[in-house]
C-alpha cells in the first residue's frame, strides 16, 4: 500500500496563524461588547461548584481544535454570509435576555454568536471540521437549575418508593419524609444536577474522541444521561439505608455529600469502562478520503477582502444590538420616576368589596411570622384584613413587592427569590398548584400559582399551622402567573421605552385542619385585585387599568 497517499501538508505556522487573523479580531470584538454576559459567566464559574468544570470548557475546545490543525491548514477559506443570520438572531436573543434578566439565554446566546461567527468569517467547510469543539462551547453556559426541583422530586419519590419495598415505614410531606429512626429531607445538593451536568459533559467528550459512528455517539451519550440520574437515585436510598441501620452514627450529616461523590466516581468509571469495549477505529476509506479531500491548498488570505468584509460584519451586527440595549436602558432611565418609589397598595383600598357591600376591615394583629424570602425589591408593603363578620382566624394576608432598575443582583424573577428558603426549619413548602380566579363584572379570570406551607418544616412537630398562598406577577399592566411569561412581557416592557417597573403579589390565609381556605382567599381577591393593580399601576407611571 502507498502510504504517501495519507501524507498531509502542513502550512508554515505563520500562514496558519493569519488564516485565523480576521476570525480572532471578529471574536476579539464580539467578546468586548459582550463583556459583561461574559464577566457574568465566569462568576457563576467561581462561585458555583456546580458549574466549575465550565473553566476546563474552552482549554477542551482549542486542544480539539488543535488536534486538527493539519486538516484546518488544508482548506480553502470562503466565508459564508448566510451564516451572518442566524448570528443576528442570536444577537436578538441576547438583547431579549439582558432586557428580560434571562441572563442564562444571554450568555447562551454569546456562545452561539462566538459559533456563529466561525462559519461566518471562515466558511462553513471549515466549521464543519471544528464542529464538536464548537459545539462543545455550550458547555461553558452556566444552565441546568431549572432540573434541580423536578429532580429532587424524582429522587424523593424513588427513595421513598424504595424504602418502603426495604419493609421501611415512611411518611411523607412534600420533600421531606419520617424513617422510625429519623427524619429526612431531598434538599437541592441531592438533585443529582451536578452529577449530571459533568456525567454529560465528560460522556459527550469520551463519546466524540472514542466512537466514530454516529449511532455509537449517541447511544452513549444517552447512556451518560440516563446513569447519573439512576446512580442518584440509588445514591440517596443508600445514603439513608446507612444512616437508618447505623442509628444515624454515618451518613447523617455532611460527609453523606463525599459518600455520594465517591460512589458516583466509582459509577462513572464503570460507565466508561464498559463503554471503551465498543470503540471501533475509524475506517481506512474514511481517512484516505479525507486526506485526498483535505489535501486542496487554501492558500493565503492575507490580501484577500472576503474574510476581513465577514468579520466586519460580524462586529457590526454585535455592536448594533449592544447599543440598542444602551439606547433601551437610556429611554427607560428617563421615563423612571425621579423619586424613590413609594409603594401605598394594600393599605389603601377600599373596604367596601366591589359589590359595594363593607365586606373586609384592617387588621392590625398578624395572621403569621412568615414573609416570603424575596430580595432587593425597591419597595415593598404588607397588610392584613379580616372579614367584617368574621374573627382573627378568617383574616387574609397581602404582601407586595416592587421592583425597579432591575440587574443581576435585584430581580424580580430569580431562583433566590422564594417563598420559602432552603435549610429553613421555621416552614416548609408542601405543594405548588396552577390557580385561577373568576373577577367579577364578566372581567376575564386571573392565572396564579397556589402552595401549601407547613410550620415548622420537622413533620414530627405537633401543634403545625399550615398557610395557602397565592402568588401572581404584574407586569405591563397585566397579571402574569409563569416565570417565562413575566419575562417575556418584561423584555416587550422595556422595548417600548416604559421601563421595568414590576411587582410580585402574594395573598395568603392559614388553612384549617380539613382544608378550608381557598374559598376565603377566592372572596378577597376577586374584590380587591383591580384595586391592587391600579395602585401598581399608578406608582409606576402607567395609566391604571382593569382585568
Amino acid at each position: 500500500m502507498n502510504m504517501t497517499a495519507l501524507k498531509l501538508p502542513v502550512a508554515a505556522p505563520l500562514a496558519a496563524w493569519q488564516r485565523a487573523v480576521p476570525l480572532l479580531l471578529a471574536l476579539a470584538v464580539v467578546l468586548w461588547l459582550l463583556r459583561g454576559t461574559g464577566a457574568a459567566m465566569v462568576g457563576i464559574w467561581a462561585r458555583s461548584d456546580t458549574f466549575a468544570h465550565a473553566f476546563l470548557v474552552p482549554p477542551i475546545a482549542l486542544a480539539l481544535m488543535w488536534r486538527k490543525r493539519t486538516e484546518l491548514s488544508q482548506v480553502e477559506i470562503r466565508p459564508s454570509p448566510l451564516w451572518l443570520l442566524p448570528l443576528a438572531a442570536c444577537c436578538a436573543v441576547w438583547l431579549l435576555g439582558q432586557l428580560a434578566g434571562v441572563h442564562s439565554a444571554a450568555q447562551t446566546a454569546l456562545v452561539a454568536t462566538i459559533v456563529c461567527a466561525v462559519p461566518a468569517v471562515l466558511g462553513t467547510r471549515l466549521a464543519r471540521i471544528i464542529a464538536f469543539p464548537l459545539l462543545f462551547l455550550f458547555f461553558s453556559v452556566p444552565v441546568g437549575e431549572f432540573l434541580i426541583e423536578p429532580m429532587m422530586e424524582g429522587t424523593a419519590d424513588f427513595t421513598v418508593a424504595a424504602l418502603r419495598l426495604s419493609g421501611i415505614p415512611v411518611y411523607r410531606e412534600g420533600l421531606q419524609f419520617v424513617i422510625p429512626s429519623g427524619n429526612w429531607s431531598v434538599v437541592a445538593a441531592c438533585s443529582g444536577v451536578r452529577y449530571l451536568i459533568a456525567s454529560v459533559m465528560v460522556g459527550t467528550l469520551f463519546a466524540y474522541l472514542n466512537f466514530h459512528s454516529l449511532k455509537r455517539r449517541l447511544a452513549f451519550i444517552a447512556v451518560a444521561i440516563a446513569v447519573p440520574v439512576v446512580a442518584n437515585w440509588l445514591r440517596a436510598y443508600m445514603i439513608v439505608m446507612l444512616g437508618h441501620l447505623s442509628s444515624n452514627k454515618l451518613a447523617a450529616g455532611a460527609d453523606h455529600l463525599i459518600y455520594g461523590w465517591i460512589f458516583f466516581g466509582v459509577v462513572i468509571l464503570l460507565m466508561f469502562m464498559v463503554g471503551s469495549r465498543f470503540v471501533d477505529a475509524p475506517a481506512l476509506a474514511a481517512a484516505t478520503a479525507t486526506a485526498h479531500t483535505s489535501s486542496e491548498g487554501g492558500g493565503g488570505i492575507a490580501h484577500r477582502p472576503g474574510p476581513w468584509l465577514a468579520a466586519a460584519a460580524v462586529g457590526l451586527i454585535v455592536a448594533a444590538t449592544q447599543g440598542l440595549q444602551e439606547r433601551v436602558d437610556a429611554t427607560a432611565a428617563a421615563v423612571a420616576p425621579s423619586s424613590a418609589p413609594v409603594v401605598a397598595l394594600p393599605v389603601r383600598l377600599p373596604v367596601a368589596g366591589s359589590s359595594g357591600t363593607v365586606s373586609w376591615q384592617a387588621s392590625d394583629e398578624p395572621i403569621t411570622r412568615w414573609l416570603p424570602a424575596y430580595r432587593n425589591a425597591a419597595a415593598f408593603d404588607s397588610a392584613q384584613y379580616r372579614p367584617s363578620d368574621g374573627d382573627a382566624g378568617d383574616a387574609v394576608g397581602v404582601w407586595v413587592g416592587l421592583y425597579r432598575d432591575q440587574g443581576h443582583d435585584r430581580k424580580m424573577i430569580t431562583s433566590t427569590n422564594v417563598l420559602v428558603e432552603e435549610g429553613s426549619t421555621a416552614w416548609l413548602a408542601l405543594a405548588h398548584a396552577p390557580g385561577r380566579v373568576a373577577l367579577p363584572a364578566g372581567a376575564a379570570a386571573v392565572e396564579l400559582r397556589a402552595t401549601q406551607l407547613r410550620a415548622p418544616a420537622d413533620p414530627r412537630a405537633n401543634p403545625t399551622q399550615r398557610l395557602l398562598v397565592w402568588r401572581v406577577y404584574r407586569v405591563a399592566g397585566r397579571f402574569v402567573a409563569g416565570d417565562a411569561q413575566a419575562m417575556l412581557w418584561l423584555a416587550l416592557q422595556r422595548l417600548s421605552g416604559h421601563g421595568d417597573d414590576s411587582a410580585v403579589l402574594m395573598f395568603y390565609t392559614r388553612l384549617s385542619e380539613e382544608g378550608q381556605g381557598a374559598e376565603r382567599l377566592q372572596r378577597f381577591v376577586a374584590q380587591h385585585l383591580n384595586d391592587i393593580a391600579a395602585s401598581l399601576d399608578a406608582t409606576s407611571g402607567r395609566a391604571p387599568t382593569r382585568r
